[in-house]
C-alpha cells in the first residue's frame, strides 16, 4: 500500500514543496519522477537478491532504508537532498513488491489461499493508489508539505517488529552470488528505456528520447546474451520458454498498458475539462478503486467455479465494453461515462491482475519466485510506461491535429503553438482573451481532447478484446489437447 501510495501521495505536494525549496522545472521533474524510474528498474535486481540472500531478510532491509529515507526527505533543505532521498526511497521500494509476492508463492500451498493471497496483495495497490491524494490532501491541510512523507514511519515500524515474528523466511540454498554487471545492465535498460517513453509523453519525439530507448535496448540485449552465459544468472532465461509464464506475464503487460494509457487522459479530463480540483478529480477516481478492490476479492470466489483462462477471457472481453462505453464522453458532461466506464473495465480487470500474478509465481520454481515476482514488476512497469507514451502520443497527435484551425491567427506564435500543444497550454492562452474569443478556445480545445480521449478508448477496447479471443483460442486448444 505505501509503495502504491508514494507515487501519488506527492502530486498535491508539488506546490508548497516549490513554494519552499524553489525547484528548477527540471528538478521539480525529477523529484516526482525518481521514485517510479528507481523502482521500476531495481525491481529485477532486488526479487533476485531476495531469492540469494532471503526474502524477509531483504523486506525487512527495505523497510529500514524506506522509513530512513523518508524522514531525511520530510525534513529535506534543498532541491538536491530532497531528489537524493527520493532515489533512495525507490531502492528501497523495489525490495517491496517482489519479496512480497514471492513470500507467498511459499506461505500458500494450495491453490486456492494463494489465489486468496494475491487477490489481497493486488487489492493493496489499489488502496494506496486510491488513498495516496486523499491522505496527501488532509495531511497538507494541517501540516507541511514533509508531512506527506511521515505516514510510512510507523508502518515500517510496525512491519520490522511484527515481520520477524509472523513471516517465514525462504531463499534458495544453492543460490550463487550476484551478478553485479548483470545488475547494473537490468537497471540501465529498464530505466533507459521507461525514461525514454516518458519524455516522449512530455516533450514530443526528439533525439535524446529516442537515444535512452535506444540505449536501454543495447543494456537489454547485452544483458540477455550475458545471462545465457553465466552459470548462476541473474535472470533465467528459461522462466519464458513456460507457456504459461511468458502468456501471463504478456497479458499483465497489456493489461496494465491499456489501464495505465486511459488514466492519465481521464486525470486531465477530470482537472481540464470538467475543472474539478485535484481533490474532487482524486475523489471521483474512488469508484475506480473500489471496482479494483471488489475485483481482486471476488475473484478467489469465482477460481472455484470457472478456470483461470475463461476468467481472464472473460475479464478482457468485458473491459473491452468499459473501454467501449468510454468512447461515449464529451466536452462538457463526461462525468457520468467516466464513472461508468472506468467501474466496469476496473472491476473486469482485477481478476485479470490477480490470476497473471498468482500463474506467474507460480509456474516458476519455488527457489526463482522472487525473480519471476520482479520479473512481473518490471512488466507492470514497463507496461504503464508504454501505455502512457504510445496512447499519449495518440492522443496528442489528434488534439493537435483538431487545433490546427481552432486557434486565432491574431496571437502569439508563442501562444498559438502553446494552445496547439496541449490542453493546459489552451486554458492558459484563453485566460488572457476577451470573452468570446476564450469560450470559442476553451470549447474548440476540450472538444479536441474528447475527441482523443474517445480514439485512445477505442482503441484500448479493440486491443483487450483481441486479447480476449486469443485467450479463448488458447483456452480451447489447451482443453482440446488434454487426455481424455
Amino acid at each position: 500500500m505505501l509503495y502504491a501510495m508514494d507515487l501519488t501521495v506527492l502530486n498535491l505536494a508539488v506546490p508548497a514543496l516549490s513554494a519552499d525549496l524553489r525547484p528548477t522545472a527540471t528538478e521539480l521533474l525529477w523529484i516526482v519522477d525518481i521514485y517510479g524510474f528507481l523502482v521500476a528498474g531495481a525491481l529485477i535486481t532486488m526479487g533476485t537478491l531476495g531469492d540469494r540472500i532471503g526474502r524477509r531478510r531483504l523486506l525487512l532491509i527495505g523497510a529500514v532504508a524506506f522509513g530512513g529515507a523518508s524522514v531525511v526527505a520530510a525534513f529535506s533543505t534543498t532541491t538536491s537532498m530532497l531528489i537524493a532521498t527520493r532515489a533512495l526511497l525507490g531502492l528501497a521500494g523495489a525490495t517491496i513488491a517482489p519479496s512480497t509476492l514471492s513470500l507467498l508463492r511459499n506461505m500458500f500451498h494450495d491453490p486456492r489461499q494463494r489465489t486468496m493471497a494475491v487477490g489481497v496483495w493486488i487489492t493493496s495497490y489499489s488502496v494506496g493508489g486510491a488513498i495516496g491524494p486523499l491522505v496527501g490532501g488532509v495531511l497538507l491541510q494541517h501540516f507541511w508539505w514533509g508531512s506527506v512523507f511521515l505516514i510510512a514511519v510507523p508502518v515500517m515500524v510496525l512491519l520490522l517488529v511484527l515481520a520477524p515474528i509472523l513471516l517465514p523466511e525462504f531463499r534458495d540454498p544453492a543460490a550463487g552470488r550476484l551478478d553485479l554487471p548483470s545488475a547494473g545492465l537490468s537497471l540501465v535498460s529498464v530505466l533507459a528505456v521507461i525514461y525514454g517513453l516518458k519524455q516522449v509523453v512530455e516533450r514530443g519525439q526528439g533525439w535524446r528520447p529516442a537515444l535512452a530507448i535506444v540505449v536501454g535496448v543495447v543494456a537489454g540485449v547485452a544483458f540477455a546474451r550475458r545471462q545465457r552465459r553465466l552459470a548462476d544468472p541473474l535472470i533465467d532465461l528459461g522462466l519464458f520458454r513456460i507457456p504459461a509464464f511468458h502468456e501471463a506475464l504478456v497479458t499483465y503487460l497489456l493489461a496494465t498498458f491499456v489501464i495505465f494509457g486511459c488514466y492519465v487522459f481521464i486525470a486531465q479530463y477530470l482537472q481540464l475539462v470538467l475543472g474539478l480540483s485535484p481533490l474532487e478529480a482524486g475523489l471521483w477516481t474512488l469508484p475506480w478503486s473500489a471496482g479494483f478492490i471488489v475485483g481482486s476479492m471476488l475473484t478467489p470466489l469465482l477460481v472455484r467455479r470457472f478456470t483461470p483462462s475463461a476468467l481472464i477471457a472473460a475479464g478482457l472481453a468485458i473491459s473491452a465494453a468499459g473501454f467501449l462505453v468510454l468512447t461515449q464522453v464529451d466536452g462538457t458532461s463526461g462525468l457520468p461515462v467516466i464513472v461508468t466506464a472506468s467501474v466496469i473495465f476496473s472491476l473486469s480487470l482485477a481478476p485479470v491482475f490477480t490470476l497473471t500474478n498468482d500463474t506467474i509465481i507460480a509456474t516458476a520454481p519455488p527457489e526463482r519466485a522472487g525473480a519471476a515476482a520482479g520479473i512481473s514488476e518490471t512488466s507492470s512497469e514497463l507496461g504503464g510506461a508504454l501505455g502512457i507514451a504510445m496512447l499519449g502520443s495518440l492522443g496528442a497527435a489528434l488534439y493537435r491535429g483538431a487545433m490546427t484551425d481552432a486557434v486565432p491567427r491574431t496571437l502569439s506564435p508563442e501562444a498559438i503553438e502553446a494552445a496547439r500543444g496541449t490542453l493546459g497550454g489552451a486554458l492558459a492562452v484563453a485566460s488572457a482573451l476577451p470573452n468570446n474569443m476564450r469560450v470559442e478556445l476553451l470549447d474548440a480545445a476540450r472538444a479536441a481532447f474528447s475527441q482523443g480521449l474517445r480514439v485512445t478508448a477505442a482503441v484500448s477496447a479493440a486491443l483487450t478484446l483481441v486479447m480476449a479471443v486469443v485467450a479463448t483460442v488458447r483456452m480451447r486448444r489447451r482443453s482440446g489437447s488434454a487426455p481424455p
